[in-house]
């Protein structure tokens, strides 16, 4: 037996239970809303792939095989062109000729001029090397003839010195018998005067005295002769010194002009070495080549005889073999967040994309890339560039993608639950670090601990 009243009466039969009842069709709307409310209860619970988004273009990975400008890289006008544009060419193929307008290299046998002044420069610089080496030899004979002339010169001062002190200790000795003789003279007419000599024997030491004065005075003289010889030979002496030092100053003046003057003609040289080289290399410049396989995109300048100026653009040039990459430009909120090999989801201008940013699994028509290097400082508009590689792990992106095509990439982060992003987006938070970031040893887990 039942213990529900309402199992055991008809609420039906009585009029008060068909005015309580609700009908039918509100409680089927109940039903369905309570599962509605479920299913969305349930649906809070699903995994939501946190993402950063940003826009950007497609590029080449590498900076050397992106599109370039060819520059003139001197004045010129242009002759001719040897390819059209949209044309494939090969590395070193000719794309147009330049010819000369300064009137300094339209001299078609200008090289040959400056190569005739190099060899008369050349042959002066020679000139001036033989001269200074005969000037450094007749600085070497001066001074060899200049110690010549000086020993010689010693020498004679030798001589004359030695014959002073001679004549010296002749007058010394002169002197000592001039003052015997007096002596003796003096004694002798003393002895004359008492009658104890005769006259004969006064006037003998007389005429002794006056002999012994004679060569007293002889002696002097030859003594003041060999001084005054002493004294010339001194001054011959300083004489050759003087001589020779205004010879060899001269001589050494003369060769440090040469030396000076070989300079200059060196200097003069070097420069016309340089201006050979110089032109040598701005006729390498009429022809400007293809710096690698490529192909001619757009012609700037394309009359014939059309006056280019020096660094001008010339047409745009984009290499065959390029790495196609995405640069996708990303607040600096959300840089912090993103680290090199980080996974993305790119979709490309072109190719139709059903996405689902929190659900890149059910998303079609997106492509997979990772993070190949984040800019350290931002572009100068607030962003910050991220440059992106494909994801060798993800079907290749389209071979006929255009280099400067738009881009919408979807940097993707940590999964959380639904309700968890709703939360986090309702009160600003960030996005969540992916848990595998954390585990690596990178720089910035090293600057954080």
């Amino acid at each position: 037996m039942s213990h529900f009243v309402s199992e055991r009466i008809d609420e039906v039969g009585y009029a008060i239970g068909q005015t309580v009842e609700p009908p039918l069709w509100i409680k089927k709307g109940l039903r369905w809303i309570g599962m509605i409310g479920l299913l969305f209860f349930g649906f809070l619970f699903l995994p939501w792939t946190q993402n950063v988004s940003g826009v950007g273009t497609v590029t080449s990975l590498t900076p050397d095989v992106r599109p370039q400008t060819l520059h003139a890289m001197i004045p010129g006008r242009i002759l001719r062109w040897y390819v059209q544009e949209g044309e494939k060419v090969k590395a070193g193929d000719t794309l147009l000729l330049i010819g000369e307008i300064k009137d300094y290299y339209l001299d078609p046998e200008l090289p040959v001029r400056l190569r005739e002044q190099l060899q008369a420069k050349e042959a002066t610089a020679q000139a001036q090397r033989e001269k200074i080496n005969a000037l450094r030899r007749q600085i070497q004979a001066l001074i060899e003839t200049r110690d010549g002339n000086l020993a010689r010169a010693q020498n004679a001062l030798l001589q004359a010195q030695l014959r002073y002190m001679a004549d010296s200790a002749a007058y010394r000795a002169a002197e000592i018998e001039a003052r015997l003789a007096e002596n003796q003279y003096i004694r002798q007419e003393s002895l004359y005067a008492q009658g104890l000599r005769s006259l004969t024997e006064l006037q003998v030491r007389q005429q002794r005295y006056q002999e012994a004065q004679a060569k007293l005075i002889s002696a002097r003289n030859r003594m003041d002769a060999s001084a005054a010889d002493v004294q010339n030979a001194r001054i011959q002496l300083s004489v050759i010194q003087a001589d020779f030092a205004e010879k060899i100053a001269k001589a050494e003046s003369d060769l440090r002009s040469a030396e000076s003057y070989l300079y200059d003609v060196e200097a003069a040289i070097a420069k016309l070495r340089n201006e050979i080289a110089n032109v040598d290399v701005r006729r390498g410049f009429y022809a400007v080549l293809a710096p690698q396989d490529g192909y001619i995109v757009r012609a700037t300048k394309t009359g014939i005889g059309e006056v280019v100026k020096e660094g001008e653009p010339l047409a745009v040039f984009m290499p065959a073999a390029y790495r196609l990459a995405a640069e996708v430009f990303v607040r600096p909120l959300d840089v912090a967040l993103l680290y090199p090999g980080a996974k993305v989801r790119l979709q490309f201008d072109g190719w139709p994309a059903f996405v689902f940013s929190g659900w890149p699994g059910v998303s079609f028509g997106t492509f997979g890339g990772r993070v190949y290097t984040i800019d350290y400082v931002d572009t100068g508009n607030g962003f910050f560039r991220v440059l992106v590689e494909p994801d060798p792990e993800d079907k290749p992106w389209p071979q006929y993608l255009r280099l400067g095509g738009g881009v919408r990439g979807w940097f993707l982060l940590n999964d959380v639950p639904i309700w968890y992003e709703i939360w986090r987006q309702i009160n600003g938070f960030p996005p969540d670090l992916v848990q595998q970031f954390y585990n690596k040893d990178t720089p910035a887990k090293k600057e954080k601990k």
